[in-house]
């Protein structure tokens, strides 16, 4: 069978009333960019990208050098083409406007230009994530309430993950479908069409350092799990643990499993709702797991259905397959109402 590039897919996503010529045109523009982040951390220590920037972000994280890199090599990509009204990065503080100079589109694209940055001095896989929005109708200057809306409403939502192989993976709604890099030509190409993610599996992924900290429905399912064939579930599970997102959800695309990153006693004290970003990585994974077969719950409640208050908001996130994600949610509210 042909192989089916990036470009002929969008065109037959058009043809079938999925989206528009400017979404279209800002998929091509957010996949060229992660090409040019793909040869940036290929190059590694001889592109002299590795290492801190010696500045933090909004989040008062410090930021590694390609994270710098990956941001503003999006933020150039998309100022010119007449797709977008804004954009918003996890790096920076408020929306990035289009400059004046430029025409505006009608879409919103929010992006984590390198998720899982910890670990790109050990050569680990990390990742672009990014989402898209509709601008509000007669918004001119798009400010971050703007952004502010619920995962049910992403008219787009995508990854790349920069391992072995850089892979694209991005839905519109209409499934979950994935797309190679092919180095020689230069251009992703179709590797796996309506991707589904098995309802029950034997794997998890989650921090186990941290277990002491989490809440008691949290403890009580991942120790189930530890028990295995001797425990209440009666089956032996596998844990996963990369510690970068995309590459944690690529897994879990390709083989099944569940991904976990609950809230905890730590996060709980410092006043805080959670570890991932609602805008930059939570909504546009849920996203796309859902739309392979999945699920994805902060524990409580389904992330897209969170009505967004801030842009750098963060959530518990679960996400996976289905019977296990059901079965954790299930065990948090259970205890939520022994507790009312």
């Amino acid at each position: 069978m042909k192989p089916v590039s990036l470009i002929q897919f969008l065109i037959e996503e058009r043809r079938a009333g999925h989206i528009n010529a400017e979404l279209s045109l800002l998929i091509e523009v957010v996949a060229r960019a992660c090409k040019r982040i793909a040869v940036a951390v290929n190059k590694g220590a001889l592109g002299g990208v590795l290492g801190n920037a010696g500045t933090d972000n909004v989040q008062g994280e410090a930021q590694k050098k390609l994270d710098v890199i990956s941001n503003e090599i999006l933020l150039e990509a998309n100022a010119w083409g007449g797709h977008l009204a804004a954009c918003a990065s996890e790096e920076m503080e408020d929306p990035q406007p289009i400059p004046d100079m430029y025409p505006k589109g009608q879409h919103l694209l929010l992006f984590d230009p390198l998720d899982g940055s910890s670990n790109i001095d050990v050569n680990v896989s990390v990742g672009t994530i990014f989402s898209v929005l509709r601008c509000p109708d007669d918004v001119v200057e798009p400010k971050a309430e703007h952004f502010l809306q619920p995962g049910t409403t992403q008219l787009a939502a995508g990854y790349v993950v920069y391992g072995p192989a850089t892979v694209l993976v991005l839905t519109f709604g209409h499934g979950t479908h994935e797309f190679t890099l092919d180095r020689e030509v230069g251009s992703f190409v179709l590797s796996r069409r309506d991707i589904r993610i098995p309802e029950a599996t034997a794997e998890f992924a989650i921090n186990m350092s941290n277990q002491r900290h989490w809440e008691a429905p949290m403890q009580r399912y991942i120790g189930e799990l530890l028990a295995g064939t001797d425990g209440p579930r009666g089956k032996d599970f596998n844990m996963r643990w990369v510690a970068s997102m995309v590459a944690d959800v690529h897994r879990i695309l390709t083989r099944g499993g569940v991904f976990y990153y609950p809230l905890d006693a730590r996060i709980i004290a410092k006043g805080g709702s959670g570890k991932l970003r609602l805008m930059y990585e939570a909504n546009p994974m849920a996203f796309i797991v859902e739309q392979a077969g999945g699920a994805a719950s902060t524990g409580r409640e389904r992330i897209l259905d969170l009505q967004p208050t801030a842009l750098h908001q963060r959530v518990p996130v679960f996400l996976g397959s289905r019977q296990e994600i059901e079965l954790a949610t299930h065990y948090h509210r259970e205890a939520d109402g022994a507790q009312g």
